[in-house]
């Protein structure tokens, strides 16, 4: 397995490209908002580090593993946030910028009961990683490269495949999480990102508009059936690009697929879920953490489920994760 390749000289198990941003998230209960001046109570708010990259850390870290993050944050109160949330969990922040230049990411996520949300997002350091700040020097620092919001961080995203490729290269594992595409396309070179992955970590509804893109032809995309996939068909395409597939449920745990290969590992049930954000991320820093361990992929969905799950537990996507020493998944396994 290619996770399993030892190389103790480089300082960090795990790499990454961060995202950085604050996540506001404000819960309507059973209201809705008005335009027209109209000011209406909300049932409460919560202000934590946000960013996929930052949380995906955060989780690794919590887990052991040596992570170095790359980006920048804005010189104000909620750069300052992130910077102290990564150094808690352990995150190496040596990489990250404070750039006064720059005001720091926000997502203001409107929460309604049952864990949706919409999300409306400023840029400002989310996307403020460049090609030319992705160094050898850094790409060579680690033994995996995970990198995620891909449609989100702009300035990278024309190379991310070259980017993958550099570290593939280099020797690295790569683990991608395309997250959402706020534009609707689901291209921009994903099918390229996909053959230099290993891993890939997508949700349902992200799989099935990837296969589809795929279809319609992304860089000669794999097709799949006519219309809009199933996840039976955007499993078959999604695979067929090479990287082991993880599809996230939600409440019904992980459907894997290696080949023709298929694993849906359940989740444990919880009596009531806090707060859904950051949980797929910190799925995709558990299943990480237990393939870099050279571990069966049962127990890689086992892992990754159990901090997911653990991350619904309370706001935002940091307060809820776990440390190695609450998974019995992760101890199960030395």
């Amino acid at each position: 397995m290619a996770g399993t390749v030892a190389m103790p000289e480089r300082p960090y198990d795990v790499i990454t490209i961060g995202d950085m941003c604050v996540d506001l998230a404000i819960d309507l209960g059973d209201t809705l908002p008005e335009f027209g001046q109209v000011e209406r109570w909300v049932q409460d708010y919560s202000l934590e580090m946000g960013g996929s990259a930052c949380i995906f850390a955060c989780q690794a870290a919590k887990l052991g593993l040596r992570v170095g993050i790359l980006g920048r944050v804005g010189n104000d109160v909620m750069g300052q946030l992130i910077l102290g949330r990564l150094r808690e969990a352990g995150v190496d922040t040596q990489l990250v910028a404070v750039d006064p230049a720059l005001k720091t990411g926000l997502g203001a996520l409107l929460c309604r009961p049952g864990g949706d949300r919409a999300i409306l997002t400023y840029g400002g350091t989310l996307s403020a990683v460049y090609p030319e700040d992705v160094s050898h020097a850094f790409l060579a620092s680690g033994r995996h490269l995970h990198y995620c919001s891909y449609y989100l961080q702009t300035n990278l995203r024309p190379s991310a495949p070259a980017i993958l490729g550099r570290a593939k290269a280099l020797g690295l594992s790569v683990s991608l999480d395309t997250n959402w595409d706020p534009d609707g396309a689901w291209d921009g070179g994903v099918q390229a990102a996909l053959r230099q992955a290993d891993l890939f970590f997508p949700n349902e509804q992200e799989a099935t508009a990837i296969a589809r893109a795929l279809e319609a032809g992304d860089a000669g995309g794999a097709p799949v059936a006519a219309g809009a996939p199933g996840l039976g068909e955007a499993l078959q395409a999604l695979a067929g690009q090479g990287p082991i597939v993880a599809v996230k449920l939600g409440d019904r745990g992980v459907l894997v697929a290696r080949g023709t290969e298929r694993l849906l590992a359940p989740v444990a049930p919880v009596a009531r879920i806090v707060d859904t954000i950051g949980a797929g991320d910190s799925f995709d820093a558990g299943f990480v953490a237990g393939w870099l361990r050279g571990l069966p992929l049962a127990a890689c969905a086992a892992i990754g489920n159990a901090c997911g799950r653990a991350s619904t537990q309370a706001r935002g996507g940091f307060l809820g994760q776990p440390w190695a020493a609450d998974l019995p998944a992760w101890a199960a396994h030395p």
